[in-house]
């Protein structure tokens, strides 16, 4: 390969990585009275998706914010609200948290719909349990699932997780006395108790973070059994939680997002990155969307928790690590002094071929 050839190949490759470092990538979509609470992506229909407080609807959002109702399901308990999301690639289904917060018809269930035709495979009701947490009722939350077609749900307002096999059968998965470990202060403005965000690890175990002590539980896949992950600092009122593809997990609450990692599955993990988020819009949910770009959901849940009303304009906004940037700038810089290097050698190069031409002419 020429010196020139090398020279345009190398502004092939800083010219989009110039391009990436420009403001991050913003959604606003709207839909009237909507308020999702939660966030996921669909890698092949390339569309990010989402639930709804009000209305028993999953909505897909493009990339340029054109929303689109792809499940409606009315055969759902009266107001019931659609929580957490996720799309199970492998069997191409989409799972959703249903949960009712009309104290006088609780409902807590998972359906399973079918990614192609939209209809619904099944919904589980998720058992309850006599609690002894200031009677407060479960709030089925967030959903995972593992490569076995298994989901893994949250108990907000609780310290359990449920699991429902691939035929839609639920049971009581974990218990831990780990998770009641952490002193909870009870007179925090927070309305979640227990746990909250949850994914798979593709090693066997689930992350799962506890909004008011903020802590994070690894938990075996296989037996429920659960350990604290010993963090650099806590994440106080932590609520989503998704993994990149090069394991760096992502943690956001409704003030901050935050960037771990860990080097040893999970044992220990660092707190690397931080970042302040918008919290008058509450932010509640993280996904990772194309290129594996962090997005957060900013649904206004609380107000549509108090019965205000009204809002149409959401939206997801993606959020950057600082520290990342600073060294992909880094390689930025290091590119063009590479390609400088190169071009002032091939200039030179150049010049002695002239010059040793013109000694063969005289």
């Amino acid at each position: 390969m020429s010196s020139a050839t090398k020279i345009l190949l190398l502004f092939f490759i800083v010219g989009p990585i110039l391009s990436s470092a420009k403001t991050p990538h913003v959604i606003h979509f709207r839909s009237p009275n909507l308020y999702p609470e939660s966030l996921t992506y669909d890698p092949s229909a390339q569309h990010f998706i989402i639930g709804s407080l009000h209305h028993r609807t999953v909505s897909s959002v493009s990339d340029a914010g054109v929303t689109e109702t792809i499940i409606s399901d009315p055969s759902l308990p009266p107001s019931t609200s659609i929580l957490g999301l996720a799309v199970d690639k492998l069997n191409n289904r989409l799972l959703a948290v249903i949960h009712s917060f009309d104290s006088l018809h609780p409902f807590n269930g998972l359906a399973a719909y079918d990614l192609r035709s939209r209809q619904r495979l099944f919904l589980s009701l998720l058992p309850s349990t006599p609690s002894d947490e200031d009677g407060r009722s479960p709030i089925a939350n967030a959903v995972a699932f593992d490569f076995k077609g298994n989901a893994y749900v949250t108990n907000s307002e609780g310290n359990f997780i449920w699991k429902v096999n691939p035929e839609g059968e639920a049971s009581i998965f974990s218990t831990s006395p780990v998770f009641t470990q952490f002193p909870v202060d009870r007179d925090s403005p927070l309305s979640s108790f227990g746990l909250n965000g949850i994914a798979y690890v593709s090693k066997g175990y689930l992350l799962v973070v506890q909004t008011n002590t903020g802590k994070l539980f690894k938990v075996d896949a296989d037996d429920g059994t659960a350990r604290n992950v010993l963090l650099s600092e806590d994440l106080p009122e932590a609520d989503g939680i998704a993994i990149r593809g090069d394991g760096v997990v992502l943690v956001v609450s409704n003030k901050k997002l935050w960037f771990l990692k860990s080097d040893d599955s999970w044992g220990e993990g660092v707190v690397y990155d931080k970042i302040d988020l918008d919290g008058e819009r509450f932010p509640t949910s993280v996904v990772v969307g194309r290129e594996d770009r962090a997005y957060v959901l900013y649904g206004c849940v609380v107000e549509g928790l108090s019965g205000k009303g009204g809002r149409e304009l959401f939206d997801i906004e993606e959020v950057r690590s600082e520290k990342e940037s600073e060294d992909e700038k880094i390689w930025v810089y290091v590119l063009i002094g590479l390609g400088l290097a190169i071009f002032f050698i091939w200039r030179f190069q150049m010049k002695q071929l002239i010059r040793n031409m013109d000694k063969k002419a005289n």
